[in-house]
């Protein structure tokens, strides 16, 4: 009896886990795919994130695969830029495997869009220095684990 409770909490996460992913897998009325908007809120304004129509230079290498929106963000704090990709990826690339092993296009797309931000709003993009371990320790290959993962999406 002492192990349903714990069972059932962990039964109610996945659950929720599951239908969160569902409800954002779908698409609306008109819509053209099911991949998820990705949007940054950049300060600048509007006409300086997309001058002319076309996508700030690390978006524009993949412009042709991309779907993107600027609006002004609310209560006049920038601007939105949102993209997504034209084509949903593979359930494979999607996978866990897969975005560990660097080939989930929408990894590309969260690290241009990170970029893209950076040098409408400073001009440059910072990057992490490495390392600062000299020998090949344990913990030095997780730190170069870590900021290798965090790098290629932003998160851990």
């Amino acid at each position: 009896m002492k192990y349903v409770k714990p069972a059932l909490v962990a039964a109610a996460v996945v659950c929720t886990r599951v239908a969160a992913r569902r409800a954002r897998s779908r698409t609306a009325p008109g819509e053209k795919s099911a991949a998820r908007w990705l949007t940054v809120t950049v300060n600048r304004a509007p006409t300086d994130v997309m001058p002319g129509g076309t996508l700030p230079e690390p978006l524009d290498r993949m412009a042709d695969r991309l779907e993107a929106r600027v609006r002004p963000a609310p209560g006049d704090r920038g601007t939105e830029l949102a993209v997504r990709l034209k084509d949903a990826p593979s359930p494979v690339a999607a996978s866990l495997p897969g975005r560990l092993a660097g080939k989930d296009p929408r990894q590309e797309v969260r690290t241009a869009l990170r970029e893209a931000k950076a040098l409408l709003e400073t001009g440059e993009v910072m990057l992490p220095d490495a390392s600062p371990t000299t020998r090949d320790t344990p913990a030095g290959k997780a730190i170069d684990l870590v900021t290798r993962r965090s790098g290629g999406e932003g998160v851990l």
